[in-house]
């Protein structure tokens, strides 16, 4: 990848940690941040191409770092005190369990004493009642009346009250639970449907506009490409923007131009990049071996990055990613160009069951095309 990209990467990563830090994600926010530490301190100086970097991009990636390492080093005294106060909660509630559980057991063992003693007597009672017909005779009938004053009196048998009961009822051992934690605003690599992603949320009308803005090129039977960017808030990621840079076409690729348009835009409205969207003229939605390489550098950089495909020909949309226990890894790894095969099994992307439509969330079209 040419150093100037991971330069521009840096850029990124640090928008998207202070996103994380305004939404009080400070483990996602501290996790960026080394990355943007180990990338710029001790990656970048291997890079091939690393002499070639202007001295104002240096100097600026400098002044960067410091005020990176700054916060890094805050937010690591911060995570720690969280941490340990966390282990202070969980290591109080399993003593406060602990407490529970014996009482719990103590109350049963003295349940069991007053059931064995009451036993006790009731058998006590029944051996003196028959010792008492074998004496008077078998032929007497011992009044009803006698019968009760004859039978010693049982105390009654109280319930066993846990003492930390508002409602009269005996503790058991399921009533017990430790308190989880509530780490909502913790970063997840989690989707709402169990996987580790974060939701993507863009508008339904985000293809409508799209797919209008690109029909002379399909017509043409040429592809048309767009960059989806946003923002992040309350742990969600919101598609606000689709902007479309400079690009050459065929029937089968899209190549973009003056990137530098796009960083600017993204500068000034304070965006990070949450995916691309691009159409297959003719053919149908799915992602073809350059396009995989493509989004792979998009979801290196963030992991719930989307790549979606219009296929207006048979009326298709696609929101794919690169599965994350495999596909990412492999694609990152495969030195091929241009159309290549790659194996099927197991598959390399998947749907993107994080990306959710919003018919009320905005979006704006921004065409960066020089006319």
């Amino acid at each position: 990848m040419p150093v100037h990209r991971y330069y521009r990467s840096g850029v990124e990563i640090v928008r998207y940690a202070d996103m994380c830090m305004k939404d009080q994600n400070y483990e996602c926010a501290y996790t960026l941040y080394m990355k943007f530490i180990t990338l710029f301190v001790d990656k970048i100086t291997k890079h091939p191409q690393y002499n070639s970097v202007s001295a104002k991009d240096k100097d600026t990636n400098r002044y960067t770092l410091r005020i990176v390492f700054s916060k890094a080093e805050e937010l690591k005294k911060q995570l720690l005190q969280q941490y340990q106060a966390d282990l202070d909660k969980y290591l109080e509630d399993l003593k406060e369990k602990e407490r529970i559980e014996k009482e719990r057991l103590k109350q049963e063992e003295l349940q069991k004493q007053k059931e064995e003693e009451e036993r006790k007597n009731k058998v006590a009672t029944i051996a003196a009642i028959k010792a008492l017909k074998a004496t008077i005779g078998s032929n007497m009938v011992l009044p009803e009346e006698s019968k009760t004053k004859l039978l010693p009196v049982v105390p009654p048998v109280k319930p066993v009250i846990s003492p930390s009961s508002d409602n009269d009822k005996t503790c058991t051992y399921k009533d017990t639970k430790i308190p989880t934690i509530d780490r909502s605003t913790k970063p997840s690599l989690l989707m709402s449907d169990g996987s580790s992603l974060r939701d993507v949320i863009l508008s339904n009308k985000l293809m409508r506009d799209f797919l209008t803005l690109a029909s002379s090129n399909t017509m043409n039977n040429k592809e048309t490409c767009g960059i989806l960017a946003g923002k992040l808030e309350r742990n969600k990621l919101l598609v606000t923007h689709l902007l479309i840079p400079e690009q050459t076409s065929t029937p089968d690729s899209c190549t973009t131009h003056n990137e530098e348009d796009i960083f600017d835009y993204q500068d000034q409205h304070n965006l990070i990049t949450l995916g691309w969207i691009h159409t297959h003229p003719t053919q149908t939605a799915f992602l073809s071996s350059v396009d995989l390489h493509t989004h792979c550098a998009y979801q290196l950089l963030m992991a719930e990055a989307i790549a979606i495909v219009c296929a207006p020909k048979y009326d298709e949309t696609g929101f794919f990613i690169l599965t994350l226990d495999y596909g990412l890894d492999f694609i990152a790894n495969c030195r091929e160009t241009g159309f290549h095969p790659h194996p099927t099994e197991p598959p390399l992307y998947m749907k993107a069951k994080h990306c959710k439509l919003d018919a009320m969330a905005p979006i704006e079209l921004v065409d960066l095309r020089r006319k």
